[in-house]
């Protein structure tokens, strides 16, 4: 299997993925805990096609603003196919939750679950953004409504459940996310509607409303599409994937529609707050 790759420091991983249009080309990354360094990278069955690849990559670092060298490799099959599960191990989070990955036994005791073969899509828990979102979950739930602003594994979605919120609901605008979060949370044994959506869209779908809304996307995006997002919220809403010196314009974003910031949670480079509707 031939790849395509480059490193770059975890704060733009997330920026990456939204702005990397790779056609049916499909970005993942990884990173060893020993290592400072997140790797990008995108497998090719079909080594012609090395050129192309390249091309799409280096244009999603050149708008997120990132100088990297690309390199070219080999590795072989069974290697890169389940090389994520390196970097998923079962995780304690909040009060009531434990992460565990679907290869790994549940481990004994009163939390609740979470069973997820993650794949390609994003969220495993392991995230700064990802567990700050669902630690507020816990703090929230339950509550009779809940959707779920970019679901990727469908992690958020499946807590929700979990923690016994009522109508609970997700999207991602990656088919393949959409598909690994509707597994998952079969896997789970929670009903959850997901469904393939992206925040801009030229045909708009009405998205409805919940008590608590989760969107876990980057900050200029949440700026972007506030007008869309903040209607969906009737009570309280998460923001998350931003870069802390991004937040205060995120948090005015959503304060001058309305809400109020109830409080924040900064791990590492990354700010996810926590917004109530005045």
């Amino acid at each position: 299997m031939t790849f395509v790759s480059c490193s770059v420091s975890e704060r733009f991983v997330n920026p990456l993925f939204e702005v990397f249009d790779g056609g049916d080309f499909i970005l993942s990354s990884f990173r060893d805990i020993e290592e400072d360094f997140t790797r990008m990278r995108i497998y090719l069955e079909d080594p012609s096609r090395v050129g192309e690849a390249r091309r799409r990559l280096s244009d999603a670092l050149a708008v997120v603003g990132v100088a990297a060298s690309i390199e070219v490799g080999e590795i072989a099959d069974e290697d890169w196919k389940l090389a994520y599960r390196r970097h998923f191990k079962t995780e304690n989070v909040g009060r009531r939750l434990v992460t565990v990955p679907a290869w790994e036994k549940v481990p004994a005791g009163d939390r609740l679950p979470i069973v997820l073969d993650p794949g390609m899509a994003f969220g495993t828990g392991k995230h700064e953004t990802t567990r700050a979102c669902l630690e507020y979950i816990d703090e929230l739930a339950p509550v009779a409504s809940f959707l779920d602003m970019g679901c990727g594994s469908g992690i958020l979605s499946i807590a929700a459940a979990k923690l016994g919120c009522g109508a609970v609901t997700g999207f991602d605008v990656d088919a393949e996310a959409v598909e690994a979060s509707r597994a998952n949370a079969a896997a789970n044994g929670v009903a959850v509607t997901f469904f393939k959506y992206g925040l801009g869209a030229r045909e708009r779908r009405d998205l409805g409303t919940a008590d608590l809304v989760v969107a876990n996307i980057l900050g200029p995006l949440l700026i972007r599409f506030a007008d869309e997002i903040a209607p969906c919220a009737t009570r309280h809403l998460v923001v998350s994937g931003i870069l802390t010196t991004l937040y205060p314009e995120v948090l005015a974003a959503f304060a001058s529609r309305g809400f109020a910031e109830v409080s924040r949670k900064t791990l590492g480079e990354w700010t996810t707050g926590l917004l109530r509707r005045s």
